[in-house]
């Protein structure tokens, strides 16, 4: 298991619907992914645990990734977060 801690910079298409699109990312990976925000820890790929989060800009959450992937898993989740959309 790795955990990492990430800053969300989302640029404008990701505002819009930023659950969905979390989910639909952390979805494309074999590893379980968890995002732990205060003092709430949601499974990434449940887009019900996802909406209770607020992804506003400059917002830090803790990513952990577990399984044969999980490296690659927090790279993607992590450009996908930090994503300026330039």
């Amino acid at each position: 298991m790795i955990t990492r801690k990430m800053t969300i910079s989302v640029g404008p298409e990701a505002e819009q619907r930023p659950a969905a699109m979390f989910v639909q990312v952390a979805s494309q990976y074999e590893s379980s992914i968890h995002v732990t925000t205060g003092t709430k820890k949601i499974n990434a790929k449940s887009i019900m645990g996802v909406m209770t989060l607020t992804f506003q800009k400059g917002e830090e959450l803790e990513i952990s990734a577990n399984g044969n992937d999980e490296e690659v898993a927090l790279d993607g989740i992590e450009r996908f977060l930090c994503s300026t959309g330039a």
